[in-house]
């Protein structure tokens, strides 16, 4: 139900700064005004937003589609608490996935970013804890076990950040991914046996 909510409010929210400039100016992630003039709310509202109907479409169905998973496995294992630690995980990868980019460009004026990528990648990684073999399916056609894909997806984004051949923040997709699969097992720390059980019988 969070899952389905948070779609319905970005959604909106990207709509909405599709046709507002001011709007996309005013929640932009801009780390020079977040660090110069304090707005640091815009660590929260850039994950509201999207530059594309592209961009928006494909982080959402991601979202829905392993959200809706990770939601159920949070309340399995933390009972009514699990919501409360849904929201914290979303939020949470949204701001922790951009602080090294903050970092980096707290002095830069011409910088800014936007998207939930950072968030999405944290919940992927939630469900990769839960479900490290359960295969994840490449343009809908391939499947890949979660965890070599995982791997896959770390190595490429570290590799991306450093070149810095385009204009996608891959740091924010390598940090949310960490920050996603080490929340989890620090809210319960029997679930890395659980992880690694899984991995050894695999192997």
């Amino acid at each position: 139900m969070v899952t389905i909510i948070i779609v319905i409010v970005t959604c909106i929210v990207s709509f909405g700064a599709f046709n507002s400039t001011r709007l996309m100016n005013r929640w932009i992630f801009d780390p020079y005004s977040i660090h110069h003039r304090k707005e640091y709310y815009r660590f929260i509202t850039s994950g509201l937003l999207h530059g594309s109907w592209i961009h928006l479409i494909i982080n959402m169905l991601v979202l829905y589609s392993f959200g809706t998973a990770v939601e159920e496995y949070y309340q399995e294992i933390f009972g009514t608490k699990g919501v409360l630690y849904f929201i914290i995980l979303y939020i949470g990868g949204i701001v922790i996935s951009d602080l090294p980019t903050y970092k980096k460009h707290q002095n830069d004026v011409i910088y800014k970013g936007l998207g939930a990528s950072g968030a999405v990648s944290a919940v992927i990684f939630t469900s990769i804890v839960f479900q490290p073999l359960a295969k994840i399916y490449i343009w809908g056609v391939i499947g890949v076990p979660g965890i070599i894909l995982g791997i896959l997806y770390l190595v490429y984004s570290a590799q991306m950040s450093k070149r810095s051949a385009d204009n996608i923040n891959h740091d924010a997709h390598f940090y949310g991914a960490v920050f996603g699969f080490l929340f989890t097992i620090a809210m319960r720390p029997s679930l890395l046996l659980h992880f690694i059980n899984a991995l050894i019988a695999w192997i």
